[in-house]
């Protein structure tokens, strides 16, 4: 199956997707922060730099997007029809990268916590 758009278009949809300050991510740490928690973001010296820390609880947050940390059985999944051969391997990839980060950090001594973002919905 063709893609439904050209290449450069594509491409320019794909730039605009963010790694950070998503708006899932945003939801929590609001929810968060108005619950009086303080916490710090994207400790780049942690496993898989979490997006949220609070180093004094030794807590690290993942917020995950569902499409690309492949969350099970979620109506936001979909498997892409066009190249789907490279969106498998690369999506098994980051799966692959977030257990070996978690795994990191808990024998590290810190708690993991991995919010998805169709819960934030």
């Amino acid at each position: 199956m063709a893609d439904i758009v050209d290449v450069a278009t594509r491409s320019r949809m794909m730039s605009g997707i963010r790694r950070k300050d998503t708006k899932p991510e945003i939801a929590v740490r609001r929810a968060m922060f108005g619950a009086g928690l303080r916490f710090r973001l994207h400790r780049r010296d942690l496993p898989g730099a979490p997006d949220i820390v609070m180093s004094g609880r030794r807590v690290a947050v993942f917020v995950h997007g569902c499409f690309w940390h492949r969350h099970k059985d979620c109506r936001l999944v979909k498997a892409p029809a066009t190249n789907a051969e490279f969106w498998r391997a690369k999506l098994d990839r980051n799966v692959e990268r977030d257990r070996k980060a978690i795994s990191a950090l808990q024998a590290a001594g810190w708690r993991v916590l991995i919010v998805w973002e169709c819960v934030t919905r």
